[in-house]
This record gives structure tokens, sequence and C-alpha cells, in this order.
């Protein structure tokens, strides 16, 4: 048969096709279907979606849960098209039901799609696997997979014994995307489980869950190359090629991947600590792969790279103990009573709620006999450093001011004396 007989055998299936009157009760069919679909969607979506909007402490579910209730127009669609396929089943021949048993097919794997993806949380990736996965279920119930995939598996070159074909590609970054996909998620269930375990210190929680992740994301990379027939040997020139390139270009990048296992191993730093690097003072709020976010008492947040923690002095505040020690210096008049002055300081300190009275009581010392007043340097202990430390002074000074007022207890300003050498004669002048 050839290309003109294919055309007019096509033209006269499709007159016969269009002009059936079974096809004209099918589209009638379809239409009423919609519309009363359409109809009952608009009356209770917005009552279960008001209902599901109640769920709390599982974003995921919600997201699909709001999906499945927006999307219930497809749903009743689906329901209306099954009944009608019944019913034609049961009264009629296979090729006048035909459309409406397509029609079922294709609204039915756009209702499940369109919901199942909204758990991918971005929604151009989420619009796009669903459009890719419905346009295939589309061809296998039109019955065009075989004529397209051949199509595609026909683009191809060969790279020495390796035939590359878009068919390959396609399947393979469809795979990947799709296992590595399911690894992540599966990796985060298994963080959030292992962030549960009491029994585990906060460095190891999250260096087991980087293993965990990175190892299930390999895994679903090499079963995607396995499972689309691609030669992991033949992988190897590329696996050195890459291998020459991170020595080269990527020696950050390794270099802080290398330095964050390592911070996690020796648990120098944990998430919660609080820590003083350079001018950067706070705590740290979570360990990644590549660097070290830190959340400062104004609320910004520093990513710092793993290489600094590793290679810079690190003041760790917390790193063995909670508590932390906190001077702060003042002077009182030399008419005043040191011994008096250093009870009124303890006993001012003690009265501060941040105070750790109950690890290590303030002390108090006379350090110097200064050029204007007797030099105090008062001693107490906080437990909870993440909370500020100059906030913490001022308190302490603040208290110490409202008690020394009460004592009458004086502090001193500079005074300056001037002497001069040779007499010096000030006259006024008179204005009349």
């Amino acid at each position: 048969m050839d290309v003109r007989q294919t055309i007019d055998a096509f033209e006269q299936w499709f007159r016969t096709f269009v002009f059936s009157e079974w096809t004209l009760y099918q589209f009638g069919i379809i239409a009423v279907g919609y519309v009363a679909a359409s109809f009952l969607a608009s009356r209770t979506e917005p009552a279960l979606e008001a209902k599901a909007r109640r769920i709390k402490g599982n974003p995921d579910l919600l997201r699909v849960i709001i999906a499945f209730m927006r999307r219930l127009k497809w749903l009743f669609l689906a329901v209306w098209l099954w009944l009608a396929n019944v019913v034609l089943t049961q009264n009629t021949w296979p090729s006048q039901r035909w459309l409406v048993s397509t029609a079922l097919t294709l609204t039915a794997a756009w209702f499940i799609v369109s919901v199942l993806t909204k758990i991918i949380h971005n929604p151009t990736l989420s619009r796009a696997v669903a459009i890719v996965s419905w346009s295939y279920v589309a061809l296998y119930a039109l019955r065009l997979d075989g004529p397209v995939l051949s199509a595609l598996d026909g683009l191809a070159v060969n790279l020495g014994a390796v035939r590359l074909s878009l068919l390959l590609v396609l399947k393979a970054v469809v795979l990947a995307v799709a296992l590595i996909w399911v690894a992540v998620l599966v990796g985060n269930v298994l963080s959030r489980w292992v962030q549960r375990s009491g029994d585990l210190s906060p460095s190891i929680k999250v260096l087991i869950s980087k293993f965990i992740k990175i190892g299930l994301i390999m895994i679903a990379g090499a079963i995607a190359l396995s499972a689309t027939g691609i030669d992991l040997t033949a992988l190897t020139v590329f696996s050195g090629a890459v291998g020459v390139g991170i020595g080269f270009g990527l020696q950050k990048v390794v270099s802080n991947f290398i330095s964050g296992i390592i911070i996690l191993l020796d648990k120098s730093i944990k998430p919660g600590d609080t820590i003083t690097l350079g001018d950067t003072f706070g705590s740290i709020r979570d360990l990644r792969s590549r660097f070290v976010s830190v959340i400062t008492r104004d609320g910004k947040e520093y990513l710092i790279p793993n290489e600094d923690f590793i290679s810079q002095q690190v003041v760790n505040w917390s790193f063995s103990s909670d508590y932390v020690r906190i001077d702060v210096d003042f002077g009182t008049a030399y008419d005043s009573d040191p011994h008096e002055v250093a009870r009124i300081a303890i006993a001012t300190a003690s009265t501060v709620d941040r105070v750790a009275n109950d690890y290590r009581a303030p002390v108090c010392w006379l350090t110097c006999f200064g050029a204007s007043s007797l030099d105090f340097r008062l001693r107490f202990w906080i437990s909870d450093p993440a909370n500020g430390l100059t906030n913490v002074r001022g308190q302490v000074l603040m208290a110490l001011w409202d008690a020394f007022k009460e004592a009458g207890v004086s502090i001193p300003f500079p005074h300056r004396e001037i002497i001069m050498r040779t007499p010096v004669e000030i006259k006024q002048s008179r204005q009349d």
C-alpha cells in the first residue's frame, strides 16, 4: 500500500468515524458529563478545601489533599465516563464506545498525575512532570506509543561500541530524575527518623543523615544507568576525567566537603552551639556539605564555608559545657570601702536572672589602684550564651548602678589639675 492509498484509507475512516451516529452520542455524553462535573465541583470544592486546611503539621499531605480538592471536576467526570462506559459495554459494540473509553483513560490519568505531582514543591517542575507523564499515557491510550518510540530510537549516533539514541537519553534522564527524587524523599524521611533519636549526638545525627542521602542518590543513579542498558564500565574514562576536573577545578568544593565530614567526625561543632569566628558571633543552625549556617543575634544568617572552621581559630562557647564566664570591670571612688563594694557587687550580680548562681557564685576582686578610682572586676557565670553576652553585661551594670546609688557609693570620673609655673594675672575689663 502506497502513501496515497494510506491517506485515502485514513480519510475514509475519519469521515466514517466523525459522521457516525454513535460518535455524536459519545461526544454528547462527554459534554454533558463535563458540564455536570464542573457544576458539582464548584459546589463542593470550597467547603471541602476549607476543612482540609485545618490539617496541621504535615504540609506535604496538605498540599496533596488541596490538589485533590481542586481537581474534583476531573474526578466527577471520570466517574461519569466510567458509568457511561459500563452501560455502553453492555449494550453496544467496542467500536461504538471507543471515544468514551479513551476519554475515561485520559481523564483518570490526568486526575491521578496532577494530584500526585503536587508532592514536588517546585511548581514549574511539578507541572512539567505532570504534562510529560500524561502525554505518555495519552500516546499509550491512542496506541501511538510504538511509532513514537521507534522514531525516537531511530535518532541515534554511534560512539565506538555504544549506540546512543534519543530514546536512550530520554529514558536515562527520566529514570535518573525519578529515582533520585525518590531517593531524596526517602532520605528525608530517614533523616527525620534519625533526628528523633535520643541516643545520638547532634553531629552524629547530621553525619548519618548526609551519608544516607548521598548513598541513596548514588544507588539511584547507578540503577538508572543500568536500567537503561548503559554499561557502567564504559564510564571509566569519563570518571577519570571527572576526577582530574575535581582535582584542579573544584578544589574548594572538595575541600569544604571533606572539611564538613571532618567537622562531623571530630564533633568540634554541632547544631545549637554558640561560636565566634572572626567578627561573627552566633549560634549554629545547620551543618551542610559545603557550609555551616550561623545565625547572629541581629537575625543575620551567615553561610560560612566548612574550610574556615578547620583552618581558622574558632571559639565554641558551648563545646564541652554550656557555662560561660563573663567579666565586668568597674571603678569606685577612693573614699569607698572596698570590702563593702565587693559585697554589694556580688549580691547584686546574684539577683540577675541569667547569672548561674547554682553553678558557681559570682566573685569580685580589687584589681588596681587607678588614677582616679579603685578598679574592680566582677566575675559570674551564665548557662545560655546563645541568648547574648552584651545584654547580660548591661543588666549587671544597670543593677550595680542602682545598688551603688542606694548604698551611697560614688562612681568617679577623671579629674585634671593644671599647675601654672609662672603666675598668671587675670584682669576684668569694665565697659560703660
